[in-house]
């Protein structure tokens, strides 16, 4: 997000992301893989630079 300028309250007003989603994000709790599209359009990323799987 930092690198893309996009910050926290972008999210929430200008796409309309659920302020729990973003809550869910900064505690490691759960979201959805369609939250998680979503996320990646909007960043320009993949799935990987958002999340890491730690077994």
């Amino acid at each position: 997000m930092e690198k893309r300028e996009i910050t926290t309250y972008t999210l929430i007003t200008k796409y309309n992301i659920n302020p729990r989603t973003i809550n869910n994000l900064k505690h490691n709790r759960s979201i959805t893989v369609y939250t998680l599209e979503r996320l990646c359009e909007i960043l320009s990323c993949t799935p990987n630079d958002v999340l890491e799987f730690i077994r």
